[in-house]
């Protein structure tokens, strides 16, 4: 057998329960899970019935760091903590991958970002999923290549998040601004959000429109419609909700010279005779109309998850082989994200870069009156498949 990467993971909710499952099933054969810290009690004694003896377990986190067992760690806790653990395995050399957002807000990213520049034997990951489907990876290829020429309008919808009342139920700090720091942007929307800008690289201004608990009982964001322009004057929409019982999946890019449309696990291309521009010039006809080939993208049918994630983080430890996600790209979609939150706190126009403090603080003013939710117990579910489609 090949050499292996010790893991600990701190946090064994909904997250690190799937993908210390996905370890122990030898999904990942370059790991093994060698301890888990959680601070409840009754997550513990959880792991232990699932993972036996095999694995240590410890309720308190830099414990488990400092005890020897693990060269490498997955965090997978609430998203404010993420830089903070994060912080903490690298300033003890380990290997650390962290679940999607970065963080909450950009301030406490780019100290983590600094401090993994001052630990460069450190492999720093971020686990963005989604960029493992083949469908994104060609979206991303086929406008990074510049075959179809510029990027024209971006439009992604978004709304099959449904989430009813009793999932945000599930957890005292679920959709409140202290406990998690925002709504479905920073709990389901981070893997479009770092796939936007991925493969259609970041706007130069922002204005959002939210509705705070539209649909539920909760303090946070949970409609948002937002508006952006890109350096080269294209524009784009992004929407989304939780509150759609049956709601929609489609990405599309309008291109110089083809139209994009990711929906339903295809990508299409609708492929321009010529470019656009230099079809109006050229044709003479009042209401004319360029001739379109429909193409279904070759794709590779790789699409391997958090699974794929973890493994190209493993072989990056063990071989120097590439990430899927540098752990430093995170700031990127946090970045969307925050921007959509100002422009809907203050009510304007947000230009990239952004006044990060300034958005510290409209934060910090909702933290301070936040309220947490009387919860009796908490529901963990199998989040298998909960992202793949999304």
């Amino acid at each position: 057998m090949g050499q292996k990467i010790r893991v600990g993971m701190i946090g064994i909710g909904n997250m690190g329960s799937g993908h210390a499952r996905n370890i122990v099933s030898g999904k990942c054969p370059q790991i093994e899970l060698t301890a888990i810290a959680d601070t409840n009690p009754a997550r513990l004694e959880w792991a232990k019935e699932q993972f036996g003896a095999e694995v240590t377990y410890f309720a308190d986190a830099i414990e488990m760091l400092e005890s020897g067992l693990i060269d490498s760690c997955i965090v997978a806790v609430p998203h404010y903590d993420h830089p903070k653990y994060a912080i903490a395995c690298m300033e003890r050399g380990i290997h650390v991958m962290v679940e999607k957002p970065a963080g909450v807000y950009t301030l406490q990213v780019r100290e983590m970002n600094k401090v993994s520049e001052q630990h460069p034997e450190v492999v720093f990951g971020l686990m963005f999923n989604q960029r493992t489907n083949c469908m994104y990876r060609k979206m991303r290829e086929l406008v990074q290549s510049g075959k179809y020429g510029q990027i024209r309008r971006t439009n992604w919808m978004i709304t099959n998040w449904y989430r009813p009342q009793a999932y945000y139920d599930s957890g005292d700090w679920r959709a409140t601004w202290s406990g998690e720091g925002g709504g479905v942007l920073l709990n389901q929307c981070p893997h479009q959000l770092d796939l936007w800008q991925w493969i259609c690289g970041m706007p130069v201004k922002v204005r959002s429109f939210m509705k705070f608990g539209q649909w539920h009982d909760i303090e946070v964001e949970d409609d948002v419609t937002t508006y952006v322009e890109y350096e080269n004057g294209a524009t784009g929409v992004f929407v989304t909700t939780t509150g759609d019982a049956h709601g929609t999946n489609r990405f599309e890019i309008q291109m110089d010279g083809a139209k994009l449309i990711a929906e339903n696990d295809e990508l299409t291309v609708e492929e321009f005779e010529v470019w656009e521009s230099e079809f109006t010039k050229t044709n003479k006809v009042p209401f004319g109309k360029m001739n379109v080939k429909k193409i279904d993208a070759e794709l590779d049918g790789i699409n391997d998850q958090h699974v794929g994630v973890l493994n190209a983080w493993a072989a990056a430890i063990l071989e120097g082989t590439p990430l899927v996600a540098d752990g430093k790209e995170g700031i990127n979609g946090l970045m969307l994200s925050n921007a959509m939150h100002l422009s809907a706190f203050l009510g304007q126009d947000v230009t990239l870069p952004m006044d990060e403090e300034l958005y510290y603080q409209e934060l910090m003013k909702r933290v301070k009156t936040s309220r947490r939710k009387d919860v009796t117990e908490t529901v963990f579910a199998d989040t298998e498949n909960t992202y793949k489609g999304n």
